[in-house]
This record gives C-alpha cells, structure tokens and sequence, in this order.
C-alpha cells in the first residue's frame, strides 16, 4: 500500500514538472525548424512564476464562474492525472473510480467550464473564441467518447492499464486496422485540442481564436492557473496518445520502475514532437470552417474502427 502510494505520488509530481518542459522543448524545436533560435526549454516555467506573481485581475461585470473557472480547470486536468496512464504503466492508488468513459467526460468538463467562463466575462473576443470552440466541440467530443470505447471493446477492458498492457504485448492486437483507425482518430483529435496545425495556428489573431480566445481576458494569476492547466492537458492527452496508442512500450514498473518511467516518457514525448513539428512544416493551417471537417473526418476514422471491429478487426 506504502509503494503504491508513493508511485501514485511519482505520477502526479511527473505530470506537474514535465508538462511545461514538454511545452517548452516543442517550441525550441519548432523554432529549429524555422531556422530561428528559439526561446529556452524551461521558459514555461519562467513564464508561469511570471504570472503567479502578479495580481489576479476581473471585468467589471464577471460573476464566481470567471472568476473560478481556471482553478475548476486546473483541478480537473491533475484529477485526470491520478486515473489514467500518464507515467507509470501499472493502476494508480485512485485509478479503479475511473474508467475511459469518466475520463473523456473529466476532458469535457474541463472544456465546457472555460466556455462558461469565457461567457461570463462579457468580453467579445472571448465570447466568439468560446462560441467556436463549443461548435467544434460538438465533434470533437464525440470522437474522443467513441475511440476510447473503440479501444475498450477491441481489449475487452474500460480500464486504460489493462488496455494498455494487452496493447503492448499483443502485436495482432497492436497491427489491425481497428486500432491503427482509432489511432489516427485521436491523433487527429490530439492536434485539435491542443491547438497544433493544421488546426490552428498559435497567437492572438482573431481569424484563428479558438483556445486562445477562450482565455483572452484573463490575467496574473488566473492566467497561471489557465496555462498550467493547458500544458498539463497537452501532456496528459499526448501521454495517453503514446502509451494506448502508438508507442505502448517500454514502461517499467514497481516503484524503482516508476522514477525511470519519468525519463522514459520524455523520450516518448520528443519523438512524438518530432512528428508534430514535420506535419506542421509540410501542412498549412486550414481554414476556419474547413476545422469541422477535420473533426469529421477523425470522427469516421472513429466509427470505422468500430465497424471493422465488428467484421473482424482486419488485422495486418
């Protein structure tokens, strides 16, 4: 009970120190790429004590939701963080009162929450970035429910540490056209959610607002909580992409297992980057309202993948 306490412990602390250092050496080497030096790897850190030290500030007409909804988020994305795999490959001391399903809604709780916030702060930009996100919202959220119960189904298991173990170490499993389908699916949706081309472009153009606009109103210390959150989630969707999906490998366990795990995952993470970075380059962004069928498109990988499941799953 002592180890498993501990190695839930490893988790959580992982999460919270390699969240912003993933977020940091993607825009070192995104930066390579475009031939420019880049800002330092541990500048979201500096950043985010930035922000923790200034004051929080308020519009004018704002109520509790404005002004709760980034901690709301923040506690959502390091909830999600104690129950699935994020860093050790082996069931966390809370991961029995969650299953694919309660994650994916944790995700949209968290979503639907900065919406609310973003209406309540009565600032325009705001207001539009929230209400494009909520359309878009309404395929992506689908998505993400449907490939978590495609993965479900094709292991017999809710649970995201089974699934993973028999994804891993069962290569017909690994190789059929279900899951390769649920895997280009999600990856799909993890360029969405976190705001990665050919989605959409980084900045505060008001052509491109989605997650951005969401946040746009906020500052000091809110924005502390909302950055944080942000990297955290990038890192727990493309930890869950990595690890159930497309490079399930490697993982140690036991509690030694675990601090290694930390390393490991990290390597994972740059290779993953890697791949971001090459489609960014060779892919422009897509037009606002073309980002609809990008999402349906990931949605029909996702229905695909059930269907083939049901004929067999096709394996390679």
């Amino acid at each position: 009970m002592f180890d498993l306490i501990l190695e839930t412990t490893i988790q959580i602390f992982g999460v919270i120190l390699l969240a912003p250092l993933v977020a940091g050496i993607y825009e070192n080497i995104k930066a390579k790429t475009e031939f420019r030096k880049g800002p330092n790897i541990f500048q979201p850190y500096f950043d985010l004590a930035k922000y923790l030290r200034k004051e929080r500030t308020y519009t004018q007409n704002s109520t509790l939701v404005y002004r709760w909804a980034p901690m709301i988020a923040m506690g959502i994305m390091l909830t999600i963080s104690f129950v699935i795999p994020v860093i050790i490959p082996f069931p966390t001391l809370f991961a029995p009162m969650v299953d694919f399903l309660g994650g994916a809604m944790l995700f949209t709780l968290s979503s639907v929450i900065l919406i609310m916030g973003a209406f309540d702060s009565k600032n325009h930009f705001s207001i539009m970035g929230a209400s494009r996100s909520a359309s878009f919202s309404a395929l992506s959220e689908p998505t993400l429910i449907l490939v978590f119960f495609s993965v479900a189904i094709e292991t017999s298991s809710e649970n995201p540490y089974t699934t993973a173990s028999l994804v891993g170490s069962n290569p017909v499993l690994f190789l059929s056209l279900t899951h390769i389908l649920s895997s280009a699916a999600f990856f799909m949706l993890f360029l969405f959610e976190t705001a990665k081309l050919p989605v959409e472009s980084s900045g505060l153009s008001e052509m491109g607002m989605i997650d951005e606009g969401r946040t746009y109103d906020y500052g000091g210390r809110n924005l502390f909580f909302l950055k944080y959150a942000s990297h955290i989630k990038q890192f727990l969707l493309g930890s869950v992409l990595l690890n159930l999906f497309i490079f399930p490998w490697f993982m140690q366990s036991g509690l030694f297992g675990s601090i290694l795990d930390i390393p490991i995952m990290l390597g994972k993470w740059i290779v993953l980057i890697l791949i971001i970075v090459f489609i960014e380059q060779i892919l422009a962004k897509v037009k606002l309202f073309k980002i609809a069928d990008f999402l349906a498109m990931s949605f029909v990988f996702a229905i695909l993948s059930l269907i083939l499941f049901k004929l067999g799953g096709f394996a390679i």
